[in-house]
């Protein structure tokens, strides 16, 4: 049986009471998410992680601390998404009016969850702010079309 691997990358940058997420219209994503996005080989996760916030904020991100990992398993169709999740503090630059990922927006933190944002999004938010990582692994329902089981472990 062949597994169709992919490796993505998320970043939450924090400024004080705020975080930088962006505003997504397009496509099966919309709502808010924070920068991120495939690794491209040979690239390191950190490498991908830093690249991304680049291309979608315009911002120099250092000091990215592992937060966990976001796993989506589809067993019908084979796939095994892994999703490297950082957060840093760190950063310069200056900010982007707008990428097609999105607008890049400082929101606070205590705002984020009224916003629109995937489920996925919204399940990690707040094991950012947690000490310790997490790991969080979803079985896909292709019958129901939706999420299965969910698992969620913090170390």
């Amino acid at each position: 049986m062949e597994i169709n691997y992919k490796l993505w990358t998320v970043c939450l940058v924090q400024k004080g009471d705020h975080v930088l997420l962006l505003d997504r219209q397009h496509d099966d994503f919309q709502g808010f998410i924070p920068p991120g996005g495939k690794v491209e080989f040979p690239e390191s996760l950190t490498e991908a992680a830093k690249r991304e916030v680049k291309e979608e904020t315009g911002l120099d991100v250092s000091n990215l601390q592992f937060k966990g990992i976001y796993e989506y398993v589809n067993p019908v169709k084979n796939d095994h998404y892994m999703i490297f999740n950082y957060k840093t503090s760190t950063f310069s630059g200056t900010l982007l009016e707008n990428t097609r990922e999105g607008k890049p927006v400082w929101i606070h933190i205590n705002e984020v969850y009224d916003l629109p944002m995937q489920d996925s999004i919204r399940r990690r938010f707040p094991l950012f702010f947690e000490e310790g990582t997490f790991e969080i692994h979803v079985e896909w329902d292709q019958e129901k079309n939706q999420e299965g089981r969910v698992s969620v472990k913090r170390t």
